[in-house]
């Protein structure tokens, strides 16, 4: 039972974008292994980072730097716990991942806290402290979390499995050995021995002997995020550890390779289907991976000017609603804090002027994201630091962008000049962290959501699982699309929109489609053809319904999910107020449809994040029940502002 759980983990966590890939093949087209080995600066000569008190001046303010020790001094008297088997279990057991991230995660947090804190200040205060950070990750049986590995709870040492965070840890060990790899052999010099020993274990001979016994590494479907990501920490492992040249080269080489697998897996347009918050581990990482190869060849390791790679930075601003709100269709958050500083760097690679604007005005919205030195992806967050003095000090007004239509992933965005917004998709449903939600939509007014996807819960061995469609929040029931008969939309490549096309102009932005072949047979559906306008002369959104099933149906509902207050009580509209007071009405025929309101559950391990996701607004489900059911028809609904 545990094998298929983890095989179903599996299939959820890398489900199929498209039936094949493009072999574009970009980095091993244009560097072989011997070209790569030519170019890359020996590792005793690679200084990437500032390694002195001095250094760290001439390059990070003040300011910054008082903080960086302030956080190492916060974790000088932190207790490395080392994870119990009981902890390590907890996941098979209950589902729960909380209690081994809190154990790991923060190990790791504080690790890197101290690392930094001695680099910048230099008074070996902090090094006793790092050296019991260092040994008791060593001491780990697995780096990474029980949710990753085959269903045993426990790891088996010997077939080390790569995940997420066992990458991470190995690229945290890194930059310990070089912020303070001579400060520990003046202690033992066991300790880097143990390091390198532990790292090369665990992940350079599994990368390089099998990589191909990993999802994210296949070659013949594509990849998530898990591959960038991964691979940005087997880069930045490898030319921090590796002593070996030759096998430095190797393998920084096969993780280019790697990488090409993610880039091949994308449509021309760069288009992440699993959303904006998970574009910061996905499209991010692929700039890290590129930012790390290109500082560690004298930049001769370059694609910046590839379209690909262009595309994929632009969309996270094409997908961007305002403040902190980005649209969430899939598993991804409605709201995140974009990490102004690495957008700015990847604008200037890519020589994007609107993605450069939006980091700069990200680092002013919230500056807070800049002290957040903690965390995944730590190479990104130590050039952050590095980027700080570079900023322009009058940078140019921030303007989201009016339209975006991503073909690849079938996603329009759009607004109007007086502060609507819409963003709605087609798709199929076994994208990345899959929802089945073909046709769905989001509708936000200044800033505010008016209709809302509601995003994911908790992460618990069901999101993962066979059961992963037994939750709310991954059904069409609980999504902005019909209801027939009873039936909701089902998971699955075959489960898609046809006829997909977009239209874009100064009258209007509209998604056609035909969503039909999303649900199953017993829906009884021959044709349900669906038009989500953004009407810019009336400013209202419009969606268009028109369909024909087979028969006479016994029931059709139109769901509609919101997080503002709902009054329902008129027949014929229903006013949506937002926490602002700003009210907008969904307006349907009387005639035709009888309204109700309804709470999802926030009970359970899996919804309890749906108490405080929407700024503690809770989330509701309108339900739109037809009263004069015809084997054929055609309906509008629309929303306007009061």
């Amino acid at each position: 039972m545990m094998k298929k759980v983890f095989i179903a983990i599996v299939a959820l966590c890398f489900s199929e974008l498209y039936a094949q890939v493009t072999p574009r093949n970009i980095l091993a087209k244009k560097y072989s292994q011997e070209q790569v080995k030519e170019a890359l600066i020996p590792r005793s000569q690679y200084k990437p980072y500032p390694t002195t008190p001095a250094e760290w001046k001439k390059v990070v303010p003040d300011s910054i730097l008082k903080a960086v020790i302030k956080a190492g001094e916060a974790s000088l008297n932190y207790k490395f716990q080392p994870v119990s088997a009981t902890v390590s279990l907890d996941f098979v057991r209950t589902g729960d991942r909380e209690r081994h991230r809190g154990i790991a995660y923060n190990k790791r947090y504080a690790l890197t806290d101290l690392l930094l804190a001695e680099s910048v200040e230099d008074k070996g205060r902090f090094i006793e402290a790092i050296l019991n950070g260092l040994w008791s990750i060593c001491e780990e049986s697995y780096w990474g979390v029980p949710a990753h590995i085959s269903g045993t709870g426990l790891p088996d040492v010997e077939n080390p499995v790569v995940d997420l965070f066992s990458a991470e840890t190995a690229a945290l060990l890194g930059l310990a050995d070089y912020f303070v790899g001579a400060k520990l052999d003046a202690i033992n010099p066991l300790v880097r021995k143990r390091i390198y020993y532990e790292t090369n274990q665990r992940i350079f001979r599994p990368l390089l002997n099998h990589p191909d016994q990993y999802k994210w590494m296949s070659k013949t479907q594509p990849v998530n995020n898990w591959n960038p990501w991964i691979m940005s920490n087997w880069i930045s492992a490898t030319l921090m550890l590796e002593k070996d040249e030759a096998r430095r080269a190797e393998m920084v080489h096969q993780s280019m390779l790697g990488l090409d697998l993610y880039l091949n897996g994308l449509g021309e347009d760069g288009g992440c289907d699993e959303g904006p918050s998970y574009w910061t581990a996905a499209g991010a990482s692929v700039f890290d991976c590129l930012e790390m190869l290109g500082a560690a060849t004298n930049n001769k390791v370059n694609i910046y000017d590839h379209p690909l790679i262009r595309n994929m930075g632009a969309y996270f601003y094409k997908v961007h609603i305002g403040g902190h709100y980005f649209v969430n269709f899939s598993d991804a958050d409605p709201k995140l804090r974009p990490d102004g500083l690495l957008l700015y760097r990847f604008g200037k690679a890519i020589n994007d002027p609107q993605m450069t604007s939006m980091g700069q005005w990200a680092v002013k919205q919230f500056p807070e994201v800049t002290l957040e030195l903690n965390g995944h992806h730590r190479p990104r967050r130590i050039e952050n630091l590095l980027t700080i003095r570079d900023l322009p000090a009058s940078p140019p007004a921030y303007v989201p962008v009016r339209d975006a239509w991503l073909s690849d992933i079938e996603v329009l965005t759009a607004r109007t000049s007086n502060g609507m917004f819409l963003a709605t998709h087609g798709g199929h449903n076994a994208e990345s962290h899959n929802h089945n939600d073909v046709g769905d939509f989001l509708l936000y007014a200044h800033g505010e959501p008016i209709l809302i996807d509601a995003g994911r819960g908790n992460y618990t061995s069901r999101t993962f699982s066979p059961q992963r469609y037994d939750l709310w929040f991954t059904q069409s029931q609980h999504h902005n699309v019909p209801i027939v008969n009873g039936h909701g939309q089902k998971a699955g490549r075959e489960f898609e929109a046809s006829g997909v096309n977009s239209t874009i102009s100064d009258k209007e932005a509209a998604l056609n489609m035909n969503i039909a072949k999303a649900y199953p047979a017993e829906a009884g559906i021959d044709n349900w053809n669906r038009k989500v306008a953004l009407n810019r002369q009336k400013n209202r959104l419009e969606i268009t319904d028109k369909y024909t099933l087979n028969q006479k149906p016994g029931s059709i509902q139109q769901v509609f999910m919101t997080v503002c207050e709902v009054d329902a009580s008129v027949p014929g509209t229903v006013v949506l107020t937002t926490p602002t007071k700003k009210s907008y009405v969904l307006h349907y025929d009387p005639k035709t449809w009888s309204a109700t309101t309804e709470l999802p559950s926030t009970d359970g391990m899996e919804y309890s994040s749906f108490k405080t996701k929407w700024d503690s607004h809770p989330v509701k489900r309108i339900l739109l029940t037809n009263k004069s059911l015809k084997a054929t028809d055609q309906f509008m609904f629309t929303v306007d502002a009061r």
